[in-house]
């Protein structure tokens, strides 16, 4: 189901986005984009590292074992149709497809009830026939 994929990201809840963009630019070295809304309200932190992984950072709950999240990226789309054949296998669908930076998104959960998440960009059908 997943095999046409890479780890295109891995998503980071974190409780103060200043700090984390202090670390991750000045003390990893890492080439950290600060993106967000244009009224600034909704900031997260964009960092691509080799491979062309992302690393994402959110504000948000960050409680131990919520986060990272892995994130799927989609290929070639078809994000809702991937999403019903998970929920047909016994996946427990943790958020339905909804819109991202860019795209959409839905969430999992494996059979530890660690999160997985699943994202394509909008340019991609979303189900067969879109």
């Amino acid at each position: 189901m997943l095999k046409n994929c890479r780890i295109g990201a891995i998503c980071f809840y974190v409780t103060d986005i200043a700090r984390t963009e202090v670390f991750y630019r000045d003390v990893l070295g890492l080439n950290v984009q600060r993106m967000g809304d244009d009224d600034g309200g909704n900031d997260w932190l964009l960092a691509t590292i080799e491979g062309n992984v992302e690393l994402v950072f959110f504000k948000g709950d960050c409680r131990p074992g919520t986060t990272p999240i892995i994130v799927f990226g989609l290929a070639e789309g078809l994000i809702d149709d991937v999403v019903v054949g998970l929920a047909g296998k016994g996946a427990t669908i943790v958020t339905p497809v909804s819109h991202a930076p860019g795209g959409w998104s839905a969430e999992f959960n494996d059979p530890d009830g660690h999160q997985l998440s699943l994202y394509q960009t909008e340019s991609l059908p979303r189900a067969k026939g879109r």
